[in-house]
């Protein structure tokens, strides 16, 4: 039963994983003016399938050991004229290196979050350990 819990724990620990890290290239993607075709998660069948106000498609497959965002791209087909502004090849380099980065952006984010080094927690860390205790008030000075 224990093999059980550890694959079924590290499969949602990997989908949770994928999840962050195609949300990071997706977030900075749809801040950056480019138009996102698909979020997926996962591979193989798709379990749940929807659309949002603008047109993406979210989808979230049997298998989730990875997953990828779809862009509109020239490189990939055919643009509409009226979408040629929302290309992620017709970015500037600074946006497309933005988009690309924020997966494994995201990642170290979340890794900071479960560690317990977000900033804001090893700041107030760092104030109780600097904080004179009651202890060290007792001792004598040195000379």
């Amino acid at each position: 039963m224990s093999a059980l819990y550890m694959i079924v724990g590290t499969l949602v620990a990997l989908g949770v994983l994928v999840t962050f890290h195609e949300f990071g290239h997706f977030w900075v993607a749809r801040r950056c003016g480019v138009k996102v075709l698909r979020f997926s998660v996962g591979f193989g069948m798709p379990l749940l399938r929807w659309h949002d106000k603008q047109g993406t498609e979210f989808v979230l497959a049997a298998i989730p050991l990875g997953g990828y965002v779809k862009m509109l791209d020239e490189r990939e087909g055919e643009v509409p004229v009226d979408q040629l502004d929302q290309s992620f090849n017709r970015k500037s380099v600074r946006q497309r290196i933005a988009i690309v980065a924020a997966g494994p952006i995201a990642n170290f984010l979340l890794a900071m979050v479960f560690s317990g080094c977000w900033p804001c927690s090893a700041a107030s860390r760092y104030a109780r350990l600097s904080a004179p205790s009651s202890r060290a008030a007792s001792l004598p000075r040195p000379a």
